[in-house]
Order: structure tokens, then sequence, then C-alpha cells
């Protein structure tokens, strides 16, 4: 089992930053891959970035240049670093962890999920 805590969401004027992060448990953390996704209110939940258990990184379009997403093995942390937010980015923002290989941007491929954290981008 799995439990992951995410923490860092708020309130930000557009081109601002937020930090986000994720606690894991489990003494495997550092074999998952590690993904963040977001919900819009009325709209599916939307792959963002994920980290495999190296170094290897994937980003959604959206997130390209503008978010880093990084992990700490040590501390079982992943985070979510997000520069030049934007009103669109407005959403619940949740953490991932994948146990089995699969698809990195599909949520069905994900075993274990965070409860989630706002993030509201205000014009």
């Amino acid at each position: 089992q799995v439990q992951l805590v995410e923490s860092g969401g708020g309130l930000v004027q557009v081109g601002g930053s937020l930090r986000l992060s994720c606690a894991a448990s489990g003494r495997t953390f550092s074999n998952y891959a590690m993904g963040w996704f977001r919900q819009a209110p009325g709209k599916e939940r939307e792959f963002v970035a994920t980290i495999w258990s190296g170094t290897s990184r994937s980003y959604a379009d959206s997130a390209k240049g503008r978010f880093t997403i990084s992990r700490d093995n040590a501390k079982n942390t992943v985070a979510l670093e997000m520069n030049g937010l934007k009103p669109e980015d407005t959403a619940t923002y949740y953490c991932a962890a994948q146990v089995r290989h699969g698809a990195y941007n599909d949520i069905r491929t994900y075993d274990y999920w965070g409860q989630g954290t706002q993030v509201t981008v205000s014009s």
C-alpha cells in the first residue's frame, strides 16, 4: 500500500510560481514512476508530468518549458515546480504512483493517488 499526500497549492497571480510537493509512504518508492495530473471543474483529469525511477521525465505540451518535475528518493518525495502560471492552470493537482509499467500519461495505469491540492491562478 502506498499513501500519497500533496501540499503546496494555493492562490497565485498570473505569471507567478508555485511548488507542489507529494510525500509518499512505502519502502519501494524509488521503483515507482510518479506522476502529476490535474483536474479542472467540469473537465477530465489530465496528465501533467511524470518522472521515472531514474531521471527520465515527460511532460504534457501545456507544461513543457514552464513546469519541472523532480523526485528525492531518499525523502520519498516528488515535486512539481510551476512557473509562468496561467489562468488555465487552475485545477486540483494530484500526485500518483505507477507501480506497474504502463502508459505514463494514462490515469488508468496509476495505482495510487493523493487527495489533491488546489491551484488557483487569478488574472
